[in-house]
């Protein structure tokens, strides 16, 4: 029989703002993430991601505002909190000369009850390497590293920071294994990436800042959904001249149109099937040949990249 997933608020934000001097940077944000729930966070550069994210960790206190992790006080109640997170940063901060055992070793004697340490490398696919020195390691193995440093104390809640920078596919595909497995066993977890791929695949939900504020907090699906144009996917068989490319960006239903290069053109429009017959009968008239014209929802990156653009308007 499987036990029952574990519910209520793992991490509470409210009225949370924080500024460095006349510069606000978080502006009185507010949300719940669930226990055993993966959100990802996302922003542009400057969004106040990073600041979120210390504040939620206990490294910086908001100016207004509470925060709770597992019901304490993160700043305050340092001694209960960190002993339940588990943090892999994007740069792990390792001493460059340390053997990968070792640091394993070093951080399994910070817990009362680690998981073993030679059971996370040979998962992370790093136990033949445990007598390479940190610096050896590449970008990815070094990123391996620091997620089976950060799940050794059996965390609670865990923070991933672009955990999957610098990996091949395979490499990828094995993290979000792995984050996956902590997920299913009750772990929360809040990733923060600039992927908009990795978002979409792991997230329960993706919380949008932009300028330190809360602008969408939904599921990949419901975001894809409810925001963002459809698009009409076109592939010509020869380009567009400018002249007819201005001419299709101004057809009917037509919000915008982005040109991917090689004939392939993204039409960006409320009403698809419009500019679909519009479309394509202007291509006959001028005996234009296409190989595909297809409608699909707008993916996670473009409901991304709207939602920022109409916040900066």
């Amino acid at each position: 029989m499987t036990a029952a997933a574990p519910s209520g608020s793992a991490i509470s934000l409210v009225g949370v703002s924080k500024s460095y001097g006349d510069r606000v940077v978080v502006a009185d944000l507010s949300l719940e993430v669930e226990i055993g729930e993966l959100v990802a966070v996302v922003g542009p550069n400057g969004a106040g991601k990073t600041t979120t994210i210390e504040m939620i960790e206990g490294y910086r206190r908001p100016d207004r505002g509470t925060i709770r992790v597992l019901q304490c006080d993160p700043a305050g109640d340092t001694g209960r909190v960190r002993p339940l997170v588990g943090l892999m940063l994007q740069e792990g901060g390792i001493y460059p000369t340390i053997k990968v055992g070792e640091v394993m070793r070093l951080f399994s004697s910070y817990f009362q009850d680690p998981e073993p340490g030679e059971a996370l490398l040979e998962r992370v696919g790093l136990l033949e390497k445990a007598d390479r020195r940190f610096r050896q390691l590449s970008g990815g193995e070094q990123q391996r590293l620091s997620l089976a440093l950060a799940l050794v104390g059996r965390p609670r809640i865990l923070f991933l920071d672009e955990p999957t920078a610098g990996m091949d596919p395979r490499a990828r595909l094995l993290t979000w294994e792995i984050v996956k497995e902590n997920q299913a066993q009750g772990v929360t977890v809040v990733l923060t990436t600039h992927s908009m791929e990795e978002a979409e695949r792991l997230a329960d939900r993706v919380a949008i800042l932009k300028d330190g504020a809360l602008i969408a907090f939904d599921s990949p699906e419901r975001l894809r959904g409810g925001s963002g144009p459809d698009l009409l996917h076109v592939e010509l068989t020869e380009p567009l001249t400018p002249d007819q490319l201005d001419v299709v960006a101004h057809l009917t239903g037509v919000d915008h149109v982005q040109d991917r290069g090689r004939g392939s053109y993204d039409l960006a429009t409320s009403e698809p099937a419009v500019v679909a017959v519009g479309l394509t009968s202007w291509l006959l008239e001028r005996e234009l040949s296409f190989n595909q014209i297809r409608i699909g929802r707008s993916s996670l990156e473009e409901v991304f990249l709207s939602l920022t653009e109409e916040a900066a308007e």
